[in-house]
This record gives C-alpha cells, sequence and structure tokens, in this order.
C-alpha cells in the first residue's frame, strides 16, 4: 500500500479573517488556487472599503456644511467656532479641519451649497432649471420662470448673505468672500440682460435691465416679505414676476410662436 504524504496546515490571513487552508503535498495546486480565490475576495473587500470610506466622507462634509449653515445663522460667522460645528455634526474638529482645512473654506462651501441647493459642482446657470428659463422665447414668461426659479435660491441665502454682511468688519477673508458673490451675482445679471436683449421684447437699455436684476436678486427684498411680512414663496415668485414685467418687458411687442431664444454662457 503507498503511503499518502502527511497533511500540512497552514494558516492564512486574508480579508482581515484569520482561515485555515489544508493542503498536501500531493496536492499542493489545489491549496493554491484555494489561497488564490481568498485573495481575489480580498481584493474585493478592499473596493468596498475604499467605496464606503468615500461615502462616509461625503456624509461628513454635508453633516458639516449643514451644521456650519445653521450655526452661522444662529451665532454668526465670527462666534460659530469649529468646535461647535463639530460637535453639531456629530464628527470630531479633526475632521472638520481634514475636510475644510479652515473656517472660511467652510463658509464659503457654505455658500455655494446654499446657491445650488446641493453638493453638486454644477455652475447655477448650467442647471437645468436655469437653462430652461433661458431657453424660453417669450420675455415676460421667461421674467415668470426666473423669479419662481430666483425665489427658493433667496430662501437658501438671503439669511446666510445678511450674516456674511455683518462679519465683513472682522475677517477680511469674509469681505473677499462677499465681494467675490457680488461680482458673481452681476455677471449673472448681466448675462440675463443680454439674453433678453436679444429678445427684441426689452423695454428698458441692457444696462437698465441687469442692474434691476441685480437691485432685486440680493435677498433683502425676500427678506422683507417673506421673512418680515409673512409673505408665502409662491406670493412673492407671482409679485417679483410682475414687478419685472412691468418694468423690463415692452408691452407693445408681440412675439412669434417659434422665436429662436437666445444662448448664454456661464463664468
Amino acid at each position: 500500500m503507498r503511503h499518502r504524504p502527511p497533511s500540512r496546515r497552514r494558516r492564512c490571513v486574508t480579508s482581515g479573517v484569520l482561515v485555515d487552508t489544508i493542503t498536501s503535498l500531493r496536492y499542493s495546486g489545489t491549496g493554491s488556487n484555494t489561497v488564490r480565490m481568498y485573495l481575489m475576495g480580498d481584493g474585493v473587500k478592499r473596493r468596498y472599503d475604499s467605496t464606503r470610506r468615500r461615502q462616509q466622507a461625503a456624509d461628513n462634509q454635508r453633516r458639516i456644511i449643514a451644521a456650519a449653515h445653521e450655526l452661522f445663522l444662529d451665532k454668526g460667522y465670527s462666534a460659530t467656532t469649529i468646535t461647535e460645528i463639530a460637535a453639531a455634526a456629530g464628527v470630531a474638529a479633526e475632521t472638520v479641519y481634514a475636510a475644510f482645512r479652515n473656517k472660511p473654506t467652510l463658509l464659503h462651501r457654505a455658500w455655494d451649497v446654499a446657491v445650488g441647493g446641493d453638493e453638486q459642482d454644477v455652475h447655477l446657470l448650467d442647471r437645468p432649471e436655469m437653462r430652461a428659463v433661458f431657453a424660453e422665447p417669450d420675455l415676460a414668461t421667461r421674467l415668470t420662470r426666473f423669479a419662481a426659479v430666483n425665489t427658493p435660491i433667496m430662501r437658501r441665502t438671503a439669511r446666510l448673505l445678511r450674516v456674511l454682511q455683518g462679519a465683513t468688519g472682522g475677517d477680511p477673508a469674509v469681505a473677499d468672500l462677499l465681494a467675490e458673490i457680488d461680482r458673481a451675482r452681476l455677471d449673472a445679471m448681466a448675462l440675463h440682460a443680454r439674453a433678453a436683449a436679444d429678445t427684441g421684447q426689452l423695454l428698458v437699455s441692457q444696462q437698465e435691465c441687469r442692474d434691476v436684476l441685480f437691485a432685486t436678486t440680493d435677498g433683502s427684498l425676500w427678506l422683507t416679505l417673506v421673512q418680515r411680512a409673512g409673505w408665502t414663496d409662491t406670493q412673492y415668485a407671482a409679485w417679483l414676476a410682475r414687478l419685472w414685467t412691468a418694468m423690463l418687458v415692452d408691452p407693445t411687442h408681440h412675439p412669434t410662436r417659434h422665436q429662436k431664444p437666445a444662448p448664454h454662457t456661464a463664468r
């Protein structure tokens, strides 16, 4: 009778789990394949862990931004600390610093999210709802749609902008951000005014149209009428549309049904 070589027990650590593999000298090829199979599983586990870590980091950032936004509104920018933001978000202060480096950077990100309404890195003028505004050939209807899009933006940003305006004296970074916000909004209103002029339906000059839009989109009207007077957002949007139409649209112009809308370019 032929003698079978003795079995050899090996202990192999894969995927963080200690497993036993029994291989014999005769069947070492099979044992090698078994180990290789576990190693493939380890690669899948690493990819899963990496995806989970990225998701956890994204969730942490969302909570941090939301907590910072609320604390900035409640306490003001200068009085809010990173430690308080971390506690409200349920993370360590080191996590906040790792994600945003400092409070001004976090403030900037909170503003961007408030403007867009989410964490997507998409310019406001390139979002579908704003593209639909520019695609409307009738200027009165376009301004009505713009008012409807602008109103929820005011709800998200008006109070935060007031916080920024109150903090500019004590922090140069906040003053720089506020100046950047104003420049970006003026550029955006210039695009709306140019597109309005291209329709041939504008009652005033292109510059006056830009200035009217700029003056009525800084959040102060929303704060007065919605926050203080108790209007609903629907009331406010309808009133803003009537205001813009009365001030900016030539009532004698009758656009053709298939008039081509003016293009726009986000900056």
